[in-house]
């Protein structure tokens, strides 16, 4: 389950799921559960989900096979953490400027929206 801590929800669902692969809950080879069984179980929406398996894509620690799911690799077949660490804070970064600018649109909506009311009734 995400918590309310400030941190990102999908940051702390790829926390998690990176644990559970570093230390084995989720074997090399194994499929990832899909984004509504992740949705369910960390109560988040699916575009959180899609970010984070989305960052642990960028990290290397799971391969997406079309319309077979999501994997989890092999450890020899990623790549050293010295190799990574500057594509995954770039992919990391890239994530979040993508949700804040999703969480930016939805407060334009609702400025607008309540804009538009306030001016209606200031003009009856």
């Amino acid at each position: 389950m995400v918590k309310h801590t400030g941190r990102p929800g999908y940051l702390q669902i790829a926390d998690d799921l990176r644990g559970q692969i570093r230390g084995g809950a989720l074997a090399p080879g194994t499929p990832l559960p899909s984004t509504a069984q992740l949705a369910d179980q960390y109560d988040a929406s699916l575009s959180v989900v899609k970010m984070a398996v989305g960052i642990l894509r960028n990290e290397g620690l799971v391969i997406g096979q079309q319309g077979k799911g999501v994997f989890i690799r092999d450890e020899t077949d990623t790549p050293s953490a010295g190799d990574g660490d500057l594509a995954g804070e770039v992919a990391e970064l890239r994530t979040a400027v993508q949700d804040l600018s999703a969480r930016l649109a939805k407060v334009e909506e609702q400025l607008s929206t309540s804009t538009a009311r306030r001016s209606s009734r200031g003009s009856r």
